[in-house]
């Protein structure tokens, strides 16, 4: 049973940081591209960052230079560091998991977590 369990979410006042963690289960981590999404209220799901069973990664333009995804293969982890936060970044924030290629449509992706809500205050 695949399980994606994403942590790390809260309150931080605009210009702070945090640091998502999804674990994951069930699949062959190092084979899998991993990427975060986030899905602010009244908003379509959109893609933050990916990376691949290689390690390349790519971060969306509205988090480029802030944001840097990561994981650890040994610990079957990937995380998301986030910096210089900003109102316009509260959503929950989703772990997903494909075993093939590095897609951008979220319907490519084939396992998802249950998501963390982060939320920054102006």
């Amino acid at each position: 049973q695949v399980r994606l369990l994403e942590s790390g979410g809260g309150l931080v006042q605009a210009g702070g940081s945090l640091r998502l963690s999804c674990a994951a289960s069930g699949i062959i981590f190092s084979a899998n591209t991993m990427a975060w999404y986030r899905q602010a209220p009244g908003k379509q799901r959109e893609l933050v960052a990916t990376i691949s069973s290689g390690g390349g990664t790519n971060c969306a333009d509205a988090v480029k230079g802030r944001f840097a995804i990561s994981k650890d293969n040994a610990k079957n982890m990937v995380y998301l560091e986030m910096n210089g936060l900003k109102p316009e970044d509260t959503a929950v924030y989703y772990c997903a998991a494909v075993n093939f290629g590095v897609p951008v449509l979220s319907t490519e992706y084939k396992y998802w977590g249950q998501g963390t809500q982060v939320t920054v205050s102006s």
